[in-house]
């Protein structure tokens, strides 16, 4: 792939021969984006019919009517939307079995987790995935987050490999054919470190859903919602992947980001309160026009037209609550317990970033574990798969200064540099 990625056709896409002839597909299949169909059908794939708790169902209703009355998506898009909803139907099936079979899970101990809160596109998955590199810590690959419960009796493939990885696999090859710059924007492989997020994707609860598809009804659900059952629930199944590792938690130290915890401070603390948590800060310009650029390319297959003025709207609202929260809550975390992750100065120099977190977190930085951090660097350049060039005055028709000033406020309480 060449060094630099130029999109210019956000708006119109210019589809290849291989996406119009999945588009046409899709627009032949019939979509029944229906609550009691999914659970139905998530029952009969894993022949078990208990999902415990009854609340869930409030939260799936409504995702399922918000998107089979958005007039944008088409049916590709949903087809794709409801084997998400699958998918998490399944898991809490297999989730609540386990947890039935196994009571002892809930006494496994998530002991002193190394937690990143940031921005989305604002150096976090970068943080993740290098400290992930440290033999000495659990982290969450993406094919594990997907499906973090096997389903019984599930044999692995000829050659060992466990099935839900090769599940993940075949997706993100599909992913790569169907919007193949993604990789350079956002790669998604099965090893990929994943945000411990998807956990509370059984629960129907997150943020995440907005990624998925713009839902402001869900959004506004989600605002008004206290937050903490569903990290409770996410926590659970951190206990459930440390118990399938064969450990009660003595032994284990994960570390764990996503963007949501920026507004979710008190809460990320209160069901985690060991924990040490890193705050990335970065130029919010920066982070609207990647994430903006990245949600505009992904539509392509989802939606005919591709509304950039509405995508741009809303994820520069959602950043700014997503930063007000954090402006609000940032020192509610205890100082000893907490730090601060300027994006040019971890762009800097990223290792020396990571013994400052370590030191807060009491981690010695090991001869051993500084040689794992750079042999990730080294295997993984940045713009391995490309660098994507962003222009959000071209693109969206946004002037970037004007923009910046409705942030002022987070310049003002932290360290973040305007970028140009």
């Amino acid at each position: 792939m060449s060094d630099t990625i130029r999109i210019t056709d956000l708006a119109e896409p210019q589809l290849s021969d291989l996406q119009q002839s999945i588009r046409s597909f899709g627009e032949s299949l019939q979509v029944d984006l229906d609550a009691d169909k999914i659970l139905e059908e998530a029952k009969a794939e894993v022949s078990l019919e208990d999902f415990g708790p009854t609340d869930f169902l409030e939260r799936l209703e409504l995702l399922c009517d918000e998107w089979d009355n958005d007039p944008g998506l088409n049916n590709l898009g949903k087809t794709n939307l409801r084997a998400k909803l699958l998918l998490f139907a399944r898991s809490r099936l297999l989730i609540h079995d386990l947890l039935k079979r196994h009571p002892e899970i809930h006494d496994v101990s998530i002991r002193a987790p190394i937690i990143v809160a940031g921005l989305p596109r604002s150096g976090t998955t970068h943080l993740l995935n290098l400290m992930a590199a440290d033999s000495r810590l659990r982290a969450l690959p993406l094919w594990e987050s997907y499906e973090p419960v096997p389903v019984p009796g599930e044999a692995p493939l000829e050659d060992g490999t466990d099935p839900r990885y090769q599940r993940c696999a075949d997706a993100w090859d599909m992913m790569q054919q169907t919007v193949p710059k993604l990789a350079a924007m956002h790669p998604m492989d099965p090893d990929h470190i994943h945000e411990e997020l998807e956990l509370m994707g059984p629960d129907f609860a997150s943020y995440n859903f907005e990624w998925l598809c713009q839902c402001p009804r869900w959004r506004d659900h989600y605002y008004a919602s206290d937050q903490t059952p569903h990290y409770e629930y996410m926590k659970t199944v951190l206990k459930i992947l440390t118990w399938q590792d064969g450990d009660d938690g003595s032994n284990t130290r994960w570390v764990l980001k996503c963007p949501q915890h920026l507004e979710q401070l008190p809460v990320l603390h209160k069901v985690f309160p060991d924990a040490t948590i890193a705050v990335t800060h970065r130029d919010p310009v920066s982070v609207i026009q990647s994430a903006a650029t990245m949600i505009a390319y992904g539509q392509r297959m989802s939606r005919d037209e591709i509304d950039l003025a509405s995508i741009i709207e809303y994820w520069s609202d959602r950043v700014l609550h997503l930063l007000h929260a954090c402006a609000r809550d940032r020192g509610k975390l205890p100082e000893g317990q907490s730090i601060d992750v300027p994006f040019h100065e971890f762009m800097a120099d990223d290792i020396g970033m990571v013994r400052q977190i370590y030191a807060r977190a009491g981690l010695p930085m090991t001869r051993e574990a500084q040689a794992e951090l750079q042999q990730f660097i080294d295997d993984h350049p940045r713009g391995k798969h490309g660098r994507v060039i962003y222009n959000l005055e071209e693109d969206f028709g946004v002037d970037p200064a004007q923009l910046r000033q409705r942030f002022d406020f987070y310049f003002q309480q932290f360290p973040v540099q305007a970028e140009s």
